[in-house]
């Protein structure tokens, strides 16, 4: 069996795995066992159970057709907006979705900040991995279209300043009495794509532009179809 296939196998392996007993009820041991393979054999192709969790999630992202579909369009300003549509409307819904796994995830990833950190520097350089590219590049045609205000220092950084914000937005709505009471779904999320947007650097011409457009029903197929 060839390298790739063995990988691709412990995954199928874990992916039973954590379905049936989560993150925490999963050992390497016992995806090694549902694998038909040693646990020294799993070691060689990830490191860990976090470096597996990580990897799963990363394939969940990566086959998700909304997002490879933005992720093919052109490097714009309407990219960039709705890159961070995409994301604020992410985790604004883990709390209101009755995807429970999701929630699981974003509290592992709280956690993990708290303990080791591996799982969130994992997941972190898998999300650059797939997203960074595109944000830089978007935020550069923004820039150069006059739609954004260039910021010293590394502009990925801008990226984790949205992402961590809004991480932290989500986790305030995930207990049943949330911890704040920041009102609808989609007037926060509004409000935080306005925050966003303004603190990376767009104009408010920009965001009055193109935000309507990207918050509106069916408006990211909508840009995808125009974009093709």
């Amino acid at each position: 069996m060839t390298s790739d296939l063995r990988r691709q196998l412990i995954l199928g392996a874990a992916k039973r795995c954590f379905a049936r007993h989560g993150y925490t009820g999963t050992t390497t041991k016992s995806v090694a066992a549902a694998a038909a393979i040693s646990e020294a054999l799993l070691f060689k192709h990830f490191p860990s159970k976090a470096a597996l969790y990580a990897e799963i999630l990363s394939e969940e992202c990566e086959a998700d057709p909304a997002l490879a579909d933005l992720l093919e369009r052109e490097p714009s300003t309407a990219t960039l907006v709705e890159l961070i549509r995409g994301m604020v409307e992410h985790f604004v819904q883990i709390a209101d979705g009755p995807d429970q796994e999701e929630a699981q995830r974003l509290r592992l990833m709280a956690t993990s900040h708290l303990d080791d950190g591996e799982f969130a520097r994992l997941l972190y350089a898998k999300i650059e991995k797939l997203i960074g590219a595109v944000f830089l590049a978007s935020l550069e045609r923004a820039i150069a279209a006059g739609d954004a205000t260039p910021s010293p220092g590394d502009p990925l950084n801008l990226f984790w300043f949205a992402h961590h914000a809004v991480m932290m937005a989500a986790l305030t709505r995930l207990p049943a009495t949330p911890c704040l009471a920041y009102g609808t779904s989609s007037a926060l999320e509004r409000q935080l794509c306005e925050f966003l947007l303004r603190g990376i650097g767009l104009n408010d011409a920009a965001i009055a532009s193109h935000l309507d457009r990207a918050l509106a029903p069916g408006a990211g197929s909508q840009a995808i179809a125009e974009s093709a």
